[in-house]
């Protein structure tokens, strides 16, 4: 999953002749935070509502204003995770997205980001999770889908995380089954540390609807 494949159709830049009143506009109608400003689609910067805030004189054009902006934005060919990353890091509501040439072709929402990156992990699929504990030496994965497999089950999602000083890997996988025991079966015949699993039967997956839908709602808030 590519940046411009995220790219919203609906929430417009600016331009140095919007006044700071219209971003905030723009912003409040949007439920961001963040806003590009561009020009013949020369990307000049990222401006936010606490800049405009700082600003004197919001109703004057934002070309009026000497502003340091900041340029973070992401190419149209990068990854979904490379897009994360930079979001995350830099705690933006939108993400600017460039072509090769450097032009403005859009831009990503958070909330479309998560949408995207929640199909990515299947998280809209019934089916189970299990968390293993492993070292990265012990970790393989063509291993580990075979287990899954011979145990009738397929593996929808998987990722790896090594929390700060802690020297194992930690492995979650979303499967597309909810009666979990043969493969926790199977992954304790082979010596795995399974730390937690999650069944997820009708129950759990409405819950977990119900949580999601909760998180798009506070998101738009």
């Amino acid at each position: 999953m590519l940046a411009k494949e995220l790219m919203s159709d609906v929430v417009p830049s600016l331009k140095t002749s919007d006044s700071g009143l219209d971003a905030l506009s723009w912003m409040e109608v949007f439920r961001v935070s963040h806003l590009p400003i561009v020009n013949n689609r020369i990307f000049l910067g990222l401006i936010s509502d606490i800049d405009i805030y700082d600003l004197n004189s919001a109703e004057e054009p934002l070309g009026n204003h000497k502003l340091s902006y900041a340029t973070p934005y992401v190419l149209e060919h990068q990854h979904v995770y490379d897009v994360v990353e930079i979001a995350s890091r830099l705690k933006l509501t939108v993400i600017p997205v460039l072509n090769s040439e450097k032009e403005y072709q859009g831009l990503i929402t958070q909330s479309d980001l998560l949408h995207h990156f929640a199909d990515l992990v299947a998280a809209h699929t019934p089916g189970g999770v299990i968390a293993l504990d492993l070292l990265p030496r012990d970790y393989s994965l063509p291993e580990i889908a075979r287990i899954v497999e011979d145990a009738e089950a397929k593996i929808l999602s998987l990722y790896v995380s090594q929390p700060q000083g802690n020297e194992l890997f930690s492995i979650c996988i979303k499967l597309n089954r909810t009666d979990l025991q043969p493969v926790l079966n199977a992954f304790e015949r082979y010596g795995y540390a399974v730390r937690t699993s999650y069944v997820g039967d009708s129950l759990y997956d409405s819950s977990a609807i119900r949580n999601y839908d909760s998180l798009m709602r506070y998101l738009n808030v």
